[in-house]
């Protein structure tokens, strides 16, 4: 429930009455530009406001009742949201002047998705603490890790001996095949450069992408590396959102009818987040299936009414 209550994800919340308010969860402004900005703000405008916000809400609750700040470097489910160049490492900075970690969540960012490392690099950061999981075994088998200071580990040592175990194992914890699959999918990434290849081959399919910027129902395109996003909307010049994510849903099925499987996230984003070893003349059939949906997609909100003046 902890786990739930963290994310921003709308639907990790309705209908599980988590509690939220009984476990102290505090909600900061998305560093999404696009959608948060006021008229006439530009980016570093925005990034100020939001940040002093931030301030204003740690100063407000008591800086030494604050665990961690986290956040996904790129934002996945919530639509791929990649924030301005300088809020994170301003979010760092704010941070450490009130001495509050900061948590990086790396399961989709990290092992080359987003053209580095981990995605904290691409945006420029440095955390405490890290997740991981899926490309941690190319998701071939489940497992995951947490990455800690060694001062909280070691704050964990005599604990754990009083009572004779560290207290939160889990029934499959460093399972044996899942340890396997992760050492070899790290194996094969440093002995293919998979890593180099995400970051050369990200900034073409990130070229691709940006051909759709101009189409009558794409708000914006945004990513990073081999993590991509296309928003659809109903109004172009204004960027007023279709209601619901049922055009999202419509422009998935309609990729996965022409033969592309995709994800719609964020309500009527539609992600594009391929294997590192993807070529580019892999992309271009990527792109050439997803122009087709997209048409179908501009026919069905045209013929529905959809679209707004």
């Amino acid at each position: 429930m902890a786990s739930a209550a963290l994310t921003g994800l709308e639907a990790n919340h309705k209908h599980f009455s988590l509690p939220l308010d009984a476990l102290g969860i505090l909600r900061t402004d998305s560093p999404h530009y696009y959608r948060g900005r006021q008229d006439g703000e530009s980016e570093g405008e925005f990034c100020s406001r939001i940040l002093n916000n931030l301030e204003e809400l740690i100063v407000r609750e008591g800086p030494e009742t604050i665990a961690a700040f986290i956040a996904e470097p790129v934002g996945g489910a919530s639509g791929v949201v990649v924030a301005p160049d300088s809020y994170f490492p301003r979010v760092e900075t704010l941070l450490t002047k009130y001495d509050i970690m900061l948590w990086s969540d790396e399961v989709i960012c990290g092992f080359g998705r987003t053209g580095n490392d981990f995605g904290c690099q691409t945006m420029g950061f440095k955390p405490q603490l890290i997740s991981l999981a899926k490309q941690l075994s190319s998701a071939y088998l489940p497992i995951s890790a947490s990455v800690i200071p060694e001062y909280m580990y070691e704050a964990m040592v005599e604990p754990s001996a009083e009572v004779g175990v560290f207290g939160h194992g889990y029934t499959y914890t460093g399972h044996p095949a899942a340890c396997a699959a992760a050492l070899k999918t790290l194996e094969i990434y440093q002995r293919d450069k998979l890593f180099d290849h995400a970051r050369e081959i990200g900034v073409y399919m990130q070229q691709r992408l940006a051909e759709f910027a101009d189409h009558p129902i794409v708000g914006e395109v945004r990513g990073h590396g081999l993590l991509g996003a296309i928003e659809l909307v109903a109004n172009k010049k204004t960027g007023q959102s279709f209601e619901g994510g049922a055009v999202g849903a419509f422009a998935k099925q309609a990729c996965q009818d022409n033969g592309l499987l995709i994800r719609a996230v964020g309500g009527n984003s539609i992600a594009f987040c391929p294997p590192l070893i993807i070529t580019t003349e892999q992309i271009d059939e990527m792109i050439e299936r997803f122009n087709p949906a997209l048409q179908a997609t501009l026919d069905h909100v045209t013929k529905e009414g959809l679209l707004k003046s």
